[in-house]
């Protein structure tokens, strides 16, 4: 089946409103009407700008990028962590990103997302941004991308449906729940569409194992982030034509009060409609996640995006 994914990187305003429920990604108004909504001199908290990497802010090299952080109307920033650059040596963790881009941030009054990223486009899989002993391992897949929008592309994703990888994965989250929960706006995992190369895999790779692995993964991030909003973005799922497996997932949302969200995720796209869309739509009168592990009891829609 096809897949449709948000090449990570680029500037994008994303809003998030707070009036309904499990995260729905939303299309941003136009900067200029955002910015006219907005009373001058207040930091609103419904926009945010998503980021591939802080130092495309704070490294002067483009300054529009820094504007549109110091702008009113943006309430935070939406940064891309890969896992390489929270893990250097197996358990040894690096929080300079993040420190970083979080003391910039609070000095302007502005927030924090943090998406964690093992999933890489258009990249050969030795260049995959992940730690090299999970190279090492064997802990890599290759993809293919093709999608209506785009040319074929190939890239890598971690194996997450091996059981050790998976494991030293969830121990990096646990790791940055330990320092930074409580101090984030929000955590989120990237979208579920994949499609691994089976031609070229030697990782065992199957769509029931993958996505098992995203519903655990899932589970762990909610259960380590307690006083910060975890988020789990979806929009495709690989051989799961009836959305069994999809509903399952947000089934798990609901009831474990997890935040969805997704890339690119925009009304009457005819693939987009057929799978995650029609779901956020069902879903979004569900009781809203809390950050501070009690039930929650406000309604909250949170809409990011990350092209």
């Amino acid at each position: 089946m096809m897949m449709q994914r948000g090449a990570v990187g680029s500037v994008v305003l994303t809003a998030v409103a707070l009036t309904a429920t499990v995260g729905v990604a939303a299309a941003a108004p136009a900067p200029d009407k955002a910015a006219a909504s907005v009373s001058p001199g207040k930091v609103t908290d419904n926009l945010y700008m998503s980021l591939g990497a802080f130092e495309d802010a704070t490294s002067g090299e483009d300054p529009k990028v820094k504007a549109m952080i110091d702008r009113t109307d943006i309430g935070g920033v939406q940064v891309v962590a890969p896992w390489k650059a929270l893990e250097g040596k197996k358990g040894e963790y690096k929080w300079s990103r993040l420190d970083n881009a979080l003391k910039y941030l609070q000095e302007r009054h502005k927030k924090l997302f943090v998406q964690v990223q093992d999933r890489f486009f258009d990249v050969a899989m030795k260049d995959a941004n992940v730690p090299q002993y999970v190279k090492d391992a064997g802990g890599v897949a290759p993809t293919v991308d093709e999608n209506p929008d785009n040319p074929t592309t190939h890239g890598a994703m971690v194996a997450q449906w091996n059981k050790e990888v998976r494991a030293d994965f969830q121990a990096v989250l646990k790791a940055m729940a330990e320092k930074f929960d409580g101090k984030l706006a929000g955590v989120n995992l990237p979208e579920t569409a994949v499609e691994v190369d089976t031609k070229k895999d030697q990782t065992k790779y199957t769509s029931k194992s993958y996505i098992d692995a995203e519903i655990d993964n899932m589970r762990y991030g909610r259960k380590v982030f307690t006083r910060t909003q975890f988020i789990q973005y979806i929009n495709f799922l690989p051989d799961d034509d009836d959305h069994k497996r999809m509903k399952e997932m947000f089934d798990l949302a609901r009831d474990k009060k997890i935040g969805i969200g997704g890339p690119d995720t925009l009304p009457d796209r005819k693939y987009q409609m057929e799978n995650s869309y029609r779901f956020l739509h069902e879903y979004k009168d569900a009781p809203s996640p809390r950050c501070d592990g009690r039930p929650g009891t406000r309604h909250q829609r949170q809409g990011l995006q990350d092209r």
